[in-house]
């Protein structure tokens, strides 16, 4: 097959002055890229890198291309970006791997997808959505929650979420929110603060989907409370360790189960993604997100290494991801798939 290859580099950015030190964070590295690439090839796959932007437009239609493996995390500080590439993808009717623009452009908007998460039963922890500094001073936060957990409304890889991003009082979460307003010019969320086990989920399929694993992120140190920041996902070797099969009950990996297939359904999720919870003391999984664009760098990578615990390696989950995108697209028998 001839298959084109999205992505937006981190090296071909340039972060706007003044802005936060982790602006250009999902973006992603040459080593993705190139595993990525490796690993079709090794298929038999012809591989075209499109790369993103701009770039994008002018080669997708230099080539005649049977699917597009996609990564593109988007340009800008739009909710929708997320969404770029596969809406030209579907003007110009190329199939490609993972979800429609509609669903990645939900899924990047957290109060959004909460809010649909809960409409199908799932706990989520009590939320409020701050738009600007005049919002943020007319709501009464006296009910709120406390402690409070802030963080930008329409970000992934972990942006804005620092180890002091979690509020103990109603003047932190005024002066917090504050300061994110300013930062990252976009909505902020504020959530009750779930001190709980840290969860992921990867998941894959369409009609019958499947959870390939369910990771516990376990603070090598322990402390009172656990966030998983950007600073632990930077430095995550010497910070975490990642267990899988997660260490806790039947009865809670049978509820994280269903909330994560439940989700996944009810947000129209295609081909895969990664979904997080807290797990709340008494085993109840509150989700917090999902990433319908997981990243795929093959050392750090969240759903990489969860699937690398289980026996899969980084080229094979590349191929289970094209291969249940090829099916979908009519590309591929069922019985093909890895």
């Amino acid at each position: 097959m001839q298959i084109g290859l999205s992505y937006d580099l981190k090296q071909a950015l340039k972060p706007v002055a003044g802005g936060p030190d982790d602006a250009l964070e999902e973006y992603d590295s040459p080593e993705t890229v190139e595993a990525i690439t490796t690993a079709l090839k090794a298929a038999g796959h012809t591989v075209y890198r499109l790369g993103g932007g701009k770039e994008f437009l002018r080669r997708v239609q230099e080539q005649k291309l049977d699917l597009v493996f996609n990564i593109s995390e988007g340009l800008g500080n739009y909710r929708s970006r997320e969404a770029q590439i596969p809406s030209i993808l579907e003007m110009l009717d190329i199939p490609y791997t993972g979800s429609d623009p509609q669903t990645l452009a939900i899924c990047l908007d957290k109060p959004l997808t909460k809010k649909l998460v809960a409409s199908a039963g799932i706990k989520t922890a009590r939320w409020q959505l701050v738009n600007n500094c005049e919002e943020l001073s007319a709501i009464d936060w006296s009910g709120f929650p406390l402690p409070a957990f802030l963080k930008p409304a329409c970000e992934g890889s972990s942006k804005g979420v620092r180890f002091a991003s979690r509020a103990e009082s109603i003047d932190e979460i005024m002066s917090m929110a504050a300061d994110l307003l300013t930062t990252y010019e976009q909505p902020v969320l504020i959530e009750e603060f779930i001190n709980g086990e840290e969860i992921t989920v990867g998941v894959i399929g369409n009609t019958s989907p499947e959870v390939l694993g369910i990771m516990r992120v376990v603070p090598k140190t322990k402390t009172d409370y656990f966030v998983y920041s950007i600073e632990v996902k930077r430095n995550w070797r010497q910070m975490v360790e990642y267990e899988v099969p997660a260490a806790l009950p039947g009865e809670t990996l049978a509820r994280i189960e269903k909330a994560t297939l439940d989700a996944y359904k009810v947000l129209e999720c295609r081909d895969l993604c990664r979904m997080d919870f807290r797990i709340s003391p008494d085993g109840v999984p509150y989700f917090l997100e999902v990433n319908p664009l997981p990243g795929l760098n093959p050392v750090s990578g969240d759903l990489p290494i969860m699937v690398s615990k289980l026996g899969i390696s980084h080229a094979e989950l590349v191929l289970k991801i094209l291969n249940t995108a090829m099916v979908r697209h009519n590309l591929l028998a069922e019985n093909c798939l890895l």
